[in-house]
C-alpha cells in the first residue's frame, strides 16, 4: 500500500521524529500508534535466526543453524546462497522477524580476525556476488537484510575505537567494493555501520561513507542502522547519515536531537529525511504477513546438510585415501567427533533445532563396519598426554583414523582476535602422534579461517576443511568421507604457510588506537602474487574425487570498448568416472597501467555440475568495471586502453587457459595538472603532452648543446621533477620567467 510519507512526516511532532531514530528496546523500533506507524523486529543473523524472546536471559527460539559465511563462500555457488536466503526468510516470517542482521561482507585482511567466520572472503568480487545473492533471495520473500559491518571492520582488537587508516585506492578497490556490488545489485533494506573509525571518523558519524558514497554515489535507498552500541554522539551521527541507533531505549538521545534542532545545530530537514528512510522500510516490512504455522524443520535441516556438503573443501588427498572404502575399521578421534563444533561464538550464536553428531552420522553410513572412538583433546586449555596415548592406541587398532579437530571458542570468537594461526598444542601433538602409527589418517577441521599446518601437514595423506559447518555438518562430513557427495568447495581465502607470511603481519592489529593498512591493495592472493610467495593452499583451491579438463577458451572480441564489455567462454569436461562439480575462475591481468595494479584479480566465476565424460560450456560476462581501477587523483574509476590477459583456471595459482584482448577506452578524464605536477605527469596526460612537448624539446636541445648530455639522460633526471625547478635550472635561456611560462601552459590546457 502506497503511503504519503511527506504528509505523514509532517504530522509527526519533533519528539516523535527524534524517538523514531532510536530503538524501543534491543530488537524493535519505536511505534507511533496515533499515526498507525508500527514497530518492526530485527534479529541477529547472519547464518540463522537468533530470535531473542527474553531480553534478560537472552534466550532465543530454536532455528536452523546453517553453515557460517566462511563455509558458504567456499561453495562459490550463488544459487546455493539463494536457497539459503529463501530458507532464512521463511524462518524469519515464522518467528516474527522483519529484518535479519546479515550478511557480513568485510574483507579478511588477516587470518587472525576473530570474526572471520562471519565474513565471506579476502576478495571483494566473490564476497559481493555472494552477498548480493543472499540479499536478493531473502528480500524477494518480504524479509529485509542488513549488510554489515560498513566499513573496514577487519579485527576485534579495540574494535569499538580503533582507527583504520586506509589509503583511498585500497578503501575503494578492496574494503568498499564488496559493499558497493551488493548495494547496487541487491539494495539491502538496511546497511549496518561498523564500530570502528576509518581515517579518523567513527563509522557511525562518517558523512563521507554514509552520505556521500553509500547514499549519493551508490544510490542506497534503505536506512543505515548502527551496530549495537556503536553511536557516540547521536546528533553527529544523524548529520553523518546514521538513521537508526540500536539498541534502545535512550531517551536522552532523543532529547539531544530535539535540543539540536531547536538550537539550529541540526537541520530538521536532515531529521525528516532520516524518518522517511525509516518509514519506507517499516511499511515495506509489515506488508508481508508473518506465518504463525512455523517452518519445515526437517527440510531446512536437510538443506543445511546440502549446503555444508557443497562448502567442504578437500585440501589434500594423497593416494586416493578418500572416499572411504566399504567395511573399513574406523577410529574416530577428537572431541568434535562426538560433540559437533558447528558455529562460532558471539552475537551470531544460534539455538539449533537439532544437531547432527559426526560420530552417529558416520555410523549410519558405515553400516556393519566397526567404529572406535577416543576424545584425543578437550575444548578447554591444557595438555593431557593420557588422551593422546589413548587415541594412539585407538588408531593402531583401525584401518583408517579420522581426526576431528575443532578450534576451541576460547581461541576463535567474536570479541577477540586469535593469538596465532595454529591449532592448540594438544591438537598438533595428537595429529603427529596418530599419524606416526597410522599412515591412513584423515584430518577433518572445524575452524572459521585459515590455520597453519606446517607442523603436521606432511605427515597425513588427507585433510578436509569443514569450517563451522552448521547443525547438519556432521552428516555433510560423512557424506563426503563415504563419497555420497563429491567435494566441490574451493577456498575463498588463502591458507599461507605461516603467520609471518601474511600481508598485514607487520601492522595487525595496530597500536595507540590506530591500525595502518600498510599493505594497501595487496591483501590475500594479490599479496602472494606480488611477492611470488609460496602458500600452503592458494585462493580458489579445492580437490575433487574426479578430474576436470579446460579447453576452447573464446572471447567475444579481440578488441572491444569498455561500453561493450566482453564475453568469455570455456569448455569444461569431467575426465573422471564420477559426477562432480567444478568452479571455473576467471582472473584479469592488466599488462600495463598508469598506477600499480595486482598481478591478477578475480572478475568472474561459475560452478558447473558434470557427469562423467560430460562437457559443458561456461560463459562469463565482463563489464567495464572488470578492467578498471580507482584513481584517487581523478576521484573515479578509470579504464585505460591497452592489453589485458584473460586467465581461466581452477585456482589463483593454477591457470589452465589464457587469452589476450585489447581494450579501447572511450573514457574522457578531466585534466588535473597543476603547478606541482611532474614532467612525467604532464606527458602522461594527452593534453599536457600536447602543450608541453614543444617547450620541453627546446629545454632538452639547449641542455644537450651546453653539456653534451643525451636526451634520455636528461629525461631520467628530470621526469619526476615539477616543471618549475626544471625551468629554473635548465630553461634559463627561454623567453619569460618560469612562473609566466607555467601559467601560459596551464591556460592552454583550457583551450
Amino acid at each position: 500500500m502506497k503511503r504519503d510519507l511527506e504528509r505523514l512526516v509532517a504530522q509527526l511532532t519533533l519528539a516523535e521524529k527524534a524517538a523514531l531514530c532510536t530503538g524501543a528496546n534491543a530488537w524493535q523500533t519505536v511505534a507511533v500508534e496515533r499515526l498507525g506507524i508500527p514497530a518492526i523486529t530485527v534479529s541477529d543473523g547472519p547464518h540463522g535466526v537468533r530470535r531473542v524472546v527474553d531480553l534478560e536471559s537472552n534466550e532465543s527460539l530454536p532455528a536452523t543453524c546453517f553453515p557460517t559465511a566462511s563455509a558458504l563462500a567456499a561453495s562459490w555457488d550463488v544459487e546455493l546462497l539463494q536457497q539459503l536466503g529463501h530458507a532464512l526468510a521463511e524462518e524469519c516470517l515464522a518467528l516474527d522477524v522483519d529484518i535479519l542482521l546479515g550478511p557480513g561482507n568485510n574483507m579478511k585482511r588477516s587470518p587472525l580476525c576473530g570474526r572471520n567466520f562471519e565474513y565471506f572472503s579476502e576478495d571483494p568480487f566473490l564476497g559481493g556476488e555472494l552477498a548480493a545473492s543472499y540479499i536478493q533471495a531473502m528480500q524477494s520473500r518480504g524479509v529485509g537484510t542488513s549488510l554489515k559491518h560498513y566499513a573496514a571492520n577487519n579485527q576485534e582488537f579495540q574494535r569499538l575505537v580503533i582507527d583504520a587508516q586506509v589509503d583511498e585506492r585500497a578503501l575503494r578497490e578492496i574494503y568498499l567494493a564488496g559493499f558497493e556490488r551488493a548495494v547496487k545489485q541487491a539494495q539491502p533494506w538496511t546497511v549496518m555501520c561498523a564500530y570502528n573509525r576509518v581515517n579518523g571518523d567513527y563509522c557511525s558519524e562518517h558523512a563521507r561513507l554514509l552520505n556521500s558514497i553509500l547514499k549519493e554515489e551508490w544510490g542506497f535507498e534503505g536506512f543505515v542502522v548502527s551496530d549495537w552500541g556503536a553511536v557516540h554522539d547521536r546528533v553527529a551521527a544523524l548529520a553523518g547519515g546514521l538513521d537508526l541507533e540500536m539498541p534502545g531505549p535512550h531517551p536522552e538521545r532523543g532529547q539531544s536531537v530535539i535540543a539540536a534542532v531547536q538550537a539550529g545545530e541540526l537541520a530538521e530537514q536532515v531529521l525528516d529525511e532520516t524518518v522517511k528512510r525509516l518509514l519506507r522500510v517499516i511499511f515495506k516490512a509489515v506488508e508481508t504477513p508473518k506465518d504463525a504455522e512455523g517452518f519445515n524443520v526437517e527440510a531446512h535441516h536437510q538443506l543445511a546438510r546440502k549446503i555444508a556438503g557443497e562448502s567442504l573443501v578437500l585440501l589434500k588427498n594423497e593416494g586416493g585415501l578418500l572416499p572411504l572404502k566399504a567395511g573399513q575399521k574406523l577410529a574416530l578421534i577428537g572431541n568434535a567427533a562426538r560433540e559437533a563444533h558447528f558455529q562460532g561464538s558471539g552475537s551470531s550464536h544460534i539455538h539449533p533445532t537439532r544437531v547432527a553428531s559426526p560420530f552417529e552420522e558416520v555410523a549410519t553410513l558405515a553400516g556393519e563396519a566397526e567404529l572406535l572412538f577416543a576424545p584425543g583433546y578437550r575444548m578447554e586449555p591444557g595438555r593431557d598426554q593420557d588422551l593422546i596415548d589413548t587415541a594412539v592406541s585407538c588408531a593402531q587398532e583401525a584401518e583408517v583414523a579420522l581426526l576431528y579437530i575443532a578450534l576451541p571458542s576460547y581461541i576463535e570468537s567474536e570479541g577477540y582476535d586469535r593469538p596465532n594461526m595454529r591449532l592448540t598444542a594438544q591438537q598438533e601433538a595428537l595429529i603427529q602422534a596418530v599419524a606416526a602409527v597410522q599412515p591412513q589418517t584423515v584430518v577433518i577441521l572445524n575452524n572459521g579461517s585459515a590455520i597453519e599446518m606446517l607442523e603436521w601437514i606432511d605427515q597425513v595423506p588427507a585433510v578436509l576443511e569443514a569450517w563451522f559447518m552448521g547443525q547438519a555438518g556432521g552428516g555433510a562430513i560423512a557424506d563426503v568421507l563415504f563419497g555420497r557427495v563429491n567435494p566441490s568447495g574451493k577456498l575463498a581465502e588463502t591458507f599461507p604457510l605461516r603467520l609471518a607470511d601474511t600481508p598485514a603481519y607487520l601492522t595487525f592489529p595496530g597500536e595507540n588506537g590506530m591500525v595502518r593498512y600498510g599493505e594497501g591493495l595487496f591483501i590475500g592472493y594479490r599479496y602472494y602474487d606480488a611477492r611470488q610467495q609460496e602458500v600452503l593452499f592458494p585462493f580458489g583451491h579445492g580437490l575433487s574425487y574426479t578430474t576436470f579438463a579446460y579447453s576452447q577458451l573464446r572471447v567475444s572480441a579481440e578488441k572491444f570498448s569498455a561500453t561493450e564489455g566482453l564475453q568469455v567462454s570455456v569448455d569444461v569436461t569431467n575426465t573422471g568416472n564420477v559426477a562432480g562439480k567444478e568452479v571455473v575462475q576467471l582472473y584479469v591481468h592488466d599488462q600495463e597501467s598508469h598506477l600499480v595494479r595486482p598481478e591478477k584479480e578475480l572478475k568472474g566465476f561459475a560452478k558447473v555440475a558434470l557427469a562423467p565424460g560430460e562437457t559443458k560450456t561456461v560463459t562469463l560476462e565482463l563489464d567495464a568495471r572488470a578492467f578498471a581501477y580507482y584513481d584517487p587523483a581523478y576521484g573515479q574509476w578509470v579504464t585505460e586502453s591497452g592489453a589485458f590477459d584473460i586467465l581461466v583456471g581452477r585456482s589463483a595459482t593454477e591457470i589452465c587457459l589464457q587469452a589476450t584482448v585489447q581494450l579501447e577506452s572511450t573514457q574522457e578524464l578531466p585534466c588535473i595538472l597543476t603547478r606541482e605536477s611532474t614532467i612525467r605527469e604532464w606527458l602522461a596526460d594527452p593534453r599536457g603532452e600536447r602543450v608541453l612537448q614543444p617547450l620541453l624539446q627546446q629545454v632538452i636541445a639547449q641542455h644537450s648543446a651546453d653539456t653534451g648530455a643525451l636526451d634520455a639522460e636528461f629525461m631520467r633526471f628530470a621526469e619526476d621533477m615539477p616543471l618549475k625547478p626544471v625551468l629554473d635550472w635548465f630553461g634559463k635561456k627561454l623567453p619569460g620567467v618560469p612562473e609566466q611560462i607555467i601559467a601560459e601552459l596551464l591556460a592552454q590546457l583550457e583551450r
